[in-house]
């Protein structure tokens, strides 16, 4: 039996907003959250609305520098990385190398095909452009995005159309970290079993997943580790709902 290896390991994690335009009001959004992942895990975040959800995934990636604490983080070389800390050379090199983060919102240039979208964590990584091009297609097909709208540009499609190329996208770099915000919010049931199919492929080749959903249905089978983040306490105060999260320890699925 194989011992699979620990290569997320968060530690008294906490991020606080400092909202300038309201005479500089302090929200604490994360307060001591700590937890960790093996190889190959299936973790989702779990937790009421304003929790903490994405404030947790995008300390992870590093859109948010944490307030403190500690994202030791396993790289491929064997390395440990403290993603809460080290420089932004480096945090640059793991996204494009190891870490993917689907974000609840495709972002790209304008006037972009989609399949040169998806083609472009490829090509960032070094492969030729005809190769990385014809595996954006084949992961385009994979997703069920039309054959017709794959030299068209994302930012014309529906909300659906566009999110399958934002998760192609991801899928296509092969990370050893996956990140992902509520990616199946606006896709249809067809849409999310094609997803669900390529997360299986994914997690067998051992690929580890951290994800926030809004249905939690169709990926069940797939969880292997749950991290449940809780409000403050009754009678601590927040502002504009809010509050700190902390976790209370990782359990089933429920």
């Amino acid at each position: 039996m194989k011992i699979k290896k620990k290569i997320l390991l968060v530690r008294n994690l906490k991020k606080t907003f400092t909202m300038h335009l309201l005479a500089s009001l302090k929200v604490e959004a994360l307060n001591g959250l700590s937890f960790e992942l093996e190889e190959g895990d299936f973790g989702v975040l779990v937790g009421p609305s304003g929790v903490g959800k994405s404030t947790v995934l995008q300390c992870i990636f590093r859109t948010y520098k944490p307030t403190s604490g500690e994202i030791l983080y396993l790289t491929r070389e064997g390395q440990w990385v403290d993603l809460a800390r080290c420089e932004e050379r480096n945090v640059l090199e793991l996204r494009r190398e190891e870490i993917s983060y689907v974000t609840q919102f495709l972002h790209c240039p304008p006037r972009v095909p989609a399949e040169f979208v998806v083609a472009a964590p490829c090509v960032l990584q070094g492969r030729p452009l005809d190769q990385a091009v014809w595996e954006a297609r084949e992961m385009l097909r994979r997703l069920r995005v039309p054959e017709k709208l794959w030299k068209a540009y994302p930012m014309t499609f529906s909300g659906g159309e566009r999110q399958r190329v934002n998760l192609a996208r991801a899928f296509i770099s092969k990370p050893k970290l996956l990140l992902m915000d509520e990616p199946t919010a606006s896709l249809d049931a067809k849409a999310i079993e094609s997803v669900v199919e390529v997360l299986e492929d994914m997690k067998k080749g051992n690929t580890t997943v951290l994800a926030v959903f809004h249905d939690k249905g169709p990926i069940e089978p797939l969880v292997t580790r749950v991290v449940p983040l809780v409000p403050k306490s009754p009678g601590e105060k927040s502002h504009e709902g809010l509050c700190p999260a902390r976790s209370y320890g990782q359990g089933v699925w429920r």
